[in-house]
């Protein structure tokens, strides 16, 4: 009956502190159980806003005690339902170094993960925070190899991966259409090399990536391109190193939607070489 009569109370407490002035004489308490109960149901009713402000004030003179843990917790999420993303990772990282052991640790470290997921940029921009994202997600796994997350925890990874891969397949791609022009290669060497190069090592670097195929598809192209520029004295050896790449290629993908493409190249190679 106490419970019943408490949580009537509390719910008349937030219904008359969700109006301006209500909620302005709740900020200034300085009844810290009251400001508590209140930001609570502000969480719970997806007032983030009021609730994180709340909580804010709430943490260190809870410090030491249970209180002060899901306050810390709570404005963490509070952000991360607001798409603060950063602010986000701050909190929770805050949590978990300061409670390594504690009630939320795990979630804490999962929701740093997600948030510094979601805040991934374009992979037409720098991927530094994308690379912060794969580290947070994998210590996850690090500290929890057995959660009921790892398969989400795992997608997550290997779509940021995809990301990381799609910029290296730009950046490829851009040597191979920049063919012959020089401009770019004050250091020497040329863009179909450094296309060959950028494409091979994003294939190392991520062998089961779903861009596999057109980064393989790429290197071929870019091999024959290389060999019709060539010196007369490397053509032969360019045109075989073509062949041997479209024997590789069409192994690993027989049914290819670029065999076509492959074949014609194959083809014009051997014609090249007379084999």
């Amino acid at each position: 009956m106490k419970r019943t009569f408490f949580a009537i109370l509390i719910g008349i407490i937030f219904l008359s502190s969700c109006s301006k002035g209500g909620y302005n004489a709740v900020f200034k308490s300085n009844d810290v159980e009251y400001k508590y109960e209140v930001a609570k149901q502000c969480y719970v009713a997806g007032h983030y806003t009021k609730a994180y402000q709340l909580l804010a004030d709430l943490i260190n003179p809870f410090k030491g005690s249970d209180k002060a843990e899901e306050c810390l917790f709570m404005n963490g999420m509070c952000y991360f339902n607001l798409r603060d993303y950063e602010t986000a990772v701050v909190y929770f990282d805050r949590y978990f170094k300061t409670y390594p052991k504690g009630i939320y640790t795990e979630l804490a470290r999962f929701y740093s993960g997600k948030a510094s997921y979601l805040q991934s940029p374009d992979p037409r921009l720098d991927q530094t925070p994308t690379y912060a994202a794969i580290n947070s997600l994998q210590e996850y796994l690090e500290h929890y190899p057995y959660s009921q997350r790892k398969d989400e925890i795992n997608n997550m990874i290997y779509a940021l991966q995809d990301r990381l891969v799609q910029k290296e397949y730009d950046a490829a791609k851009l040597y191979f259409d920049l063919g012959s022009y020089n401009g770019n290669c004050l250091a020497g060497g040329n863009n179909y090399e450094a296309c060959i190069i950028t494409a091979e090592n994003a294939i190392k670097s991520f062998p089961y990536t779903k861009l596999k195929e057109d980064l393989s598809l790429l290197i071929l192209k870019a091999k024959f391109k290389l060999a019709q520029n060539s010196v007369i004295e490397k053509e032969r050896e360019r045109y075989q190193n073509t062949i041997d790449e479209y024997y590789g290629f069409k192994n690993e993908f027989p049914e290819s939607k670029y065999l076509d493409e492959a074949e014609k190249i194959f083809k014009q190679s051997a014609n090249k070489i007379g084999s």
